[in-house]
């Protein structure tokens, strides 16, 4: 929680600055406000929660009531929250409010798209962490209320060898090796492979999940039959709405799409004075 305030009173700071000269010029001190959040389109909603927070760290008087909740859908034209305070407040808030919930809407609304697309094939949506910087724990928030999975939240939460570092290491089998006598048992181990042969060489090495990374579906297919269960795959690069069953269908595990959470459009959200 205090990370969503530090991200708020940021973001609110930024926007207000020294005050909001608009609504200090027009408004009189005092005047009371009712405003609704209104869908201008269809969309599933992520962030209803970090959107009250917004108005109640300016005023924690501020009502806020949600008819709707964070994972439902929403539909064109539907009132999903409503709020009460002095309108000054109201109007500080709105951008800040709007831009969080937006984004996080968008972020699920793209997820569960993602995740239709591969019903019933076994294999599970993930992101990345190409996240919006300082906004990593919402966007990821938005990511789970889609139906999709966190993959690494930060560095430090699992081995991830890519090609740097086996470049640095100097080969695969190094690196997992000095990686199972470093980091605790509990973390996972996972490598990133370009071909078959590096495939092959990651689960000798004992890895525990296998990123098969910009590989077309005929060698996916090829790598989840060498890995033979040993360890978990993973498809990563050139995933979008139109690939994802194909590749989904190859019998991988997991497959992380980066445009989650760094391509993605907000939705179409209003807030309206009554």
């Amino acid at each position: 929680m205090f990370a969503i305030d530090s991200i708020i009173r940021n973001a609110l700071q930024e926007d207000i600055g020294t005050g909001d000269v608009t609504t200090l010029a027009t408004i009189e001190p005092g005047t009371m406000a009712r405003a609704e959040l209104v869908a201008k389109e269809d969309f599933v909603l992520a962030g209803i929660d970090v959107a009250r927070r917004v108005f109640q760290t300016l005023d924690a008087t501020v009502a806020f009531e949600k008819l709707s909740g964070d994972g439902l859908n929403v539909r064109r034209g539907e009132v999903f929250a409503w709020l009460r305070g002095e309108a000054a407040v109201l109007l500080q808030g709105e951008r800040v409010a709007l831009n969080l919930l937006q984004r996080m809407s968008g972020i699920a609304t793209l997820t569960a798209r993602f995740v239709h697309e591969v019903e019933g094939t076994g294999a599970t949506i993930v992101d990345t962490r190409k996240t919006m910087p300082g906004l990593r724990v919402l966007d990821k928030y938005a990511v789970r209320m889609g139906g999709g999975r966190n993959h690494r939240t930060s560095l430090n939460d699992g081995v991830l060898i890519k090609e740097n570092h086996v470049a640095a290491a100097g080969g695969i089998t190094t690196a997992v090796s000095r990686a199972r006598e470093r980091v605790p048992h509990t973390l996972k181990i996972e490598v990133e492979t370009r071909n078959l042969e590096e495939v092959a060489e990651a689960v000798n090495a004992g890895a525990d999940i296998i990123l098969l990374d910009n590989m077309d579906n005929a060698t996916l297919r090829q790598a989840v039959e060498l890995v033979a269960g040993r360890a978990r795959t993973e498809a990563s690069g050139g995933v979008n709405l139109e690939t994802v069953r194909g590749i989904a269908e190859t019998g991988v595990d997991l497959i992380s799409v980066g445009a989650l959470t760094h391509s993605v459009r907000a939705a179409d959200i209003s807030m309206l004075f009554q």
